[in-house]
């Protein structure tokens, strides 16, 4: 059953439901799998070239007739070459992370694009508004990889992101089941953006060693790191040890940069060295905990059936304190 909600039309998908743009994790497979179980599912171009990026779109269509969008970080100097390449390819939906929402939503918007931009406070939510982003994300720090440096939690930045604009909503961080989605729909969420969930699915493109490790994951086995730098969720490991011994006694930001070296989350997530690896993933990876890697579509049937049953049973509970009330009187 479809779900009707801003996002859904916004979109044109079933569910109000989108896979996070993950590096080494969000590829065409994991995209085409998303947008076809009802979501909108997000080709993550953090770790491609313009012409990875270029075959992914193209073989993203060929796995699927409904929509799929390109999530870019901002800050990656590849920026411009990846933004010509997702209008040369006529991809319908962008979503932007890491930098100002102005300096590429109207020229997305001028080639018929549509825009989402991921923030992590409220007053970033207004320079959305501002700039003119068709929806925005509101990504609470229990996300896996990059998060704000504001560390607000999801349960705190949705309510004061919907009370800072109206915009389309779409919440993230932390979400992983129907219940979730149904506790940020009441805070005025539209929809949601999946990370972890996904991530751990047979389409992603990640090792079969993190995505075992991560459904294995207990609560209290990931730390929020990198702070100086960019605040960065990592799973405990060798790597994450020796990072915070490094931010223990003060390091400056050129010995941490030297010590994430080059292609770390590459060794760790894509070639599944879990233990030297830099493993980036959300905090709702416990609620996970024994899960088989399953196919997307199992994954999301189950998440939309979560949601109604949490739904159905609140209703009931509603009801039930109604009647006994009327009992009372």
């Amino acid at each position: 059953m479809a779900m009707l909600s801003r996002i859904t039309e916004l979109f044109e998908i079933d569910y109000p439901v989108v896979s996070g743009g993950m590096v080494w994790c969000s590829g065409w497979e994991l995209a085409a799998a998303v947008s076809n179980a009802g979501g909108l599912g997000l080709i993550g171009s953090g770790s491609m070239g313009p012409d990875d990026l270029r075959d992914n779109i193209i073989k993203c269509r060929k796995a699927t007739r409904y929509n799929f969008g390109v999530n870019v970080p901002l800050m990656r100097p590849q920026a411009p070459e990846l933004m010509e390449v997702i209008a040369e390819q006529k991809v319908p939906i962008v979503f932007t992370s890491a930098g100002s929402p102005k300096k590429w939503t109207s020229w997305l918007h001028e080639r018929g694009i549509m825009v989402a931009h991921v923030v992590s406070s409220s007053a970033f939510a207004v320079k959305c508004e501002e700039a003119g982003v068709d929806a925005v994300v509101a990504e609470g720090f229990e996300a896996g990889g990059h998060n704000g440096k504001e560390e607000t939690t999801t349960m705190c930045l949705i309510p004061a992101v919907r009370r800072a604009t109206n915009l389309p909503l779409i919440a993230a961080g932390g979400i992983a089941t129907g219940d979730a989605m149904l506790a940020v729909e009441s805070m005025g969420a539209d929809g949601v953006q999946i990370g972890t969930l996904f991530a751990l699915t047979q389409e992603s493109a990640a090792h079969e060693n993190f995505k075992r490790l991560c459904l294995n994951l207990q609560e209290g086995d990931t730390m929020l790191h990198f702070r100086k730098l960019s605040p960065t969720r990592l799973v405990k490991n060798g790597f994450q040890n020796a990072v915070q011994e490094a931010e223990n006694r003060g390091a400056s930001e050129e010995e941490l940069l030297e010590l994430i070296g080059i292609g770390k989350t590459r060794i760790g997530i894509l070639e599944g060295d879990v233990e030297n690896g830099e493993l980036e993933i959300g905090q709702a990876a416990s609620l996970l905990k024994g899960r088989e890697i399953e196919p997307v579509d199992v994954v999301m049937q189950r998440f939309v059936q979560e949601y109604y049953i949490a739904r159905k049973q609140l209703i009931n509970q509603a009801m039930e304190e109604q009647m006994s009330r009327r009992t009372l009187m």
